[in-house]
C-alpha cells in the first residue's frame, strides 16, 4: 500500500473521528456554540417542543459516527457522515442564513465520501467482510 495513501487515509480518519465526536459531545454542553440555533424554522415547526431533545439525539449519532470512523467500521461510518453532513447542509440552507457553514458542510460531506472510497480502494477490512469470511 502506498505510504502517501495511508497518510491521507489516517488524516481523514482522525478528522472524521474528532470533528463529529467533539461536535456531538458539545451538543450536551454548548461550550462551542448553542447548536439549537442551527435548526431551521421548518425543523423547529415539525419538532415543536422536541427541538432540543432532537439535537441531543443528533449529538449521540455524531459521537457514534465518529467512533465508527476511528474503528474498523471506517467505510460505513464515513458514508453515514457524508449523508449526515449533506442533511445538515440542507437544513442550514433552509434557515436563510448560515450559508457559509452549509458550504463548509458540503465540502466535509465530499471529504467523508472520499474517505469511504479511499477505505475501499485500500482494501481495509470491514466487519461485514469478516462475517462473510466466517460464514464461508
Amino acid at each position: 500500500m502506498n505510504q502517501q495513501m495511508r497518510t491521507a487515509w489516517g488524516a481523514l480518519r482522525l478528522a472524521f473521528f474528532l470533528g463529529p465526536f467533539l461536535a456531538g459531545l458539545d451538543k450536551f454542553f454548548h461550550l462551542l456554540v448553542n447548536w439549537d440555533m442551527y435548526l431551521s424554522p421548518i425543523a423547529k415547526h415539525v419538532l415543536g417542543n422536541l427541538s432540543h431533545p432532537f439535537m441531543l439525539l443528533a449529538g449521540v449519532v455524531e459521537m457514534i459516527v465518529g467512533l465508527m470512523v476511528i474503528t474498523r467500521w471506517t467505510r460505513i461510518g464515513a458514508y453515514i457522515a457524508s449523508i449526515w453532513l449533506l442533511l445538515i447542509a440542507i437544513n442550514l440552507l433552509t434557515t436563510g442564513q448560515f450559508f457559509d457553514i452549509a458550504l463548509r458542510d458540503i465540502g466535509l460531506a465530499l471529504s467523508a465520501f472520499g474517505l469511504a472510497k479511499l477505505t475501499e480502494a485500500m482494501g481495509v477490512r470491514s466487519p461485514r467482510r469478516d462475517m462473510e469470511r466466517v460464514a464461508a
